[in-house]
């Protein structure tokens, strides 16, 4: 039998209507979203044109973005490459995690722990390029933000180097001084090869037999001044 259209608008509006999907909340996802796409820039600002090209013209040219986002998002250009160079820094972003877990549960650090610290910054530096270009920008300019960031590194390392440090102590040797030696040299070996290609003391760490040698050196220097700590404990009180 037929149903009459009053049957069919009953049963019409019996069906129960469907809810409107949940939304997610897209002002607070798009201002993360714009805020990775600038950060990102940065570094593709960084490679492209060095430190000197780190504009807000150019940040907003490459990234297609209004560059009223960098003020609303920033607080302004230095803020940007704040956030990006703590991001790629190795000791201050990287590893920050890590050297803060060291940090708050104080345990013995070994000479195989502080080997492998630096060998994961050495690879790490090693491989990117706009890391190279921020320490480079560090090492050949007068800048306060860099400062601040270089001081930031500084304040997240120091709690591991203490720890590391104070198994040395009634010892004369210096692990702080070894450490600052095999850093410095991570970084202008790094420079160099990665650079212009030219080797430094006859070693290219652009080859995996130069590079391997550099790896062996940090290692036996960090492992002997353990060693040397062992056997040259010196009297409390004297050095």
């Amino acid at each position: 039998m037929a149903k009459n259209k009053n049957q069919a608008a009953q049963e019409t509006d019996a069906i129960p209507a469907k809810k409107p999907r949940k939304t997610v909340a897209g002002p607070i996802r798009d201002k993360e979203r714009t805020k990775r796409r600038l950060i990102a820039t940065v570094g593709k600002v960084l490679q492209k044109y060095t430190y000197a090209g780190l504009t807000i013209t150019n940040i907003a040219k490459e990234s297609g973005l209004n560059p009223k986002l960098i003020y609303l998002y920033f607080g302004n250009l230095d803020g940007l490459i704040e956030a990006y160079i703590l991001e790629k820094d190795f000791w201050a972003g990287k590893l920050r995690s890590h050297i803060s877990d060291l940090a708050e549960n104080p345990k013995p650090i070994t000479a195989e722990d502080t080997n492998d610290l630096f060998q994961l910054h050495f690879d790490s530096f090693r491989k990117d390029k706009s890391l190279q270009r921020v320490i480079h920008w560090e090492m050949g300019v007068k800048n306060k933000l860099l400062r601040k960031i270089a001081d930031e590194r500084e304040n997240v390392s120091k709690g591991p180097l203490e720890l590391i440090a104070h198994q040395f102590e009634g010892s004369d040797v210096d692990i702080q001084a070894t450490l600052a030696i095999v850093l410095g040299g991570i970084y202008y070996l790094t420079l160099h090869a990665k650079n212009n290609g030219s080797t430094v003391s006859g070693i290219d760490i652009n080859e995996d037999e130069g590079r391997q040698r550099i790896e062996r050196t940090m290692q036996r220097l960090i492992f002997r001044d353990f060693e040397d700590a062992k056997k040259k404990k010196t009297p409390q009180g004297k050095k």
